[in-house]
C-alpha cells in the first residue's frame, strides 16, 4: 500500500505539477530543487485535502484551473498611490476562494 502511494505521489509531482528533472551538479541546487518539489507537492496535497473537507465537488485539478482564470488588476499612480482590484469572479471561483480562507 506505501508503494502505491508513493507511485502516485510521483505521478502527481510529473503530471499536476509539471515537475521535470532539471540536472544540478552544486549540493545546494539538488537540495533546493529536492526542497521546492516537495513543498509544491504539500500545497497540492493540502489543497486537495481542504476541498474533499468542505465537501465541494471540485477536484484539486478543477480548482487549479478555475484559479489560473482568476486576474487581479494593480494600479501605480503617479503620486505614489497604490490599488489593487480583483476581477469578478465566477461561483465556482467564489466558491475555491471560501475553502482557502477558511483551510489556510
Amino acid at each position: 500500500n506505501n508503494l502505491w502511494m508513493i507511485e502516485k505521489a510521483f505521478r502527481i509531482s510529473k503530471t499536476d505539477l509539471k515537475i521535470r528533472p532539471i540536472y544540478h551538479r552544486l549540493r545546494e541546487r539538488i537540495e533546493a530543487h529536492i526542497c521546492i518539489s516537495f513543498v509544491s507537492y504539500l500545497i497540492f496535497k493540502e489543497f486537495e485535502r481542504a476541498l474533499k473537507d468542505s465537501n465541494t465537488n471540485i477536484s484539486v485539478n478543477q480548482a487549479v484551473k478555475q484559479i489560473n482564470k482568476m486576474h487581479e488588476v494593480y494600479f501605480q499612480y503617479s503620486n505614489g498611490n497604490n490599488q489593487r482590484i480583483l476581477l469578478k469572479n465566477n461561483s465556482t471561483q467564489e466558491l475555491i476562494m471560501e475553502v482557502v480562507n477558511n483551510s489556510f
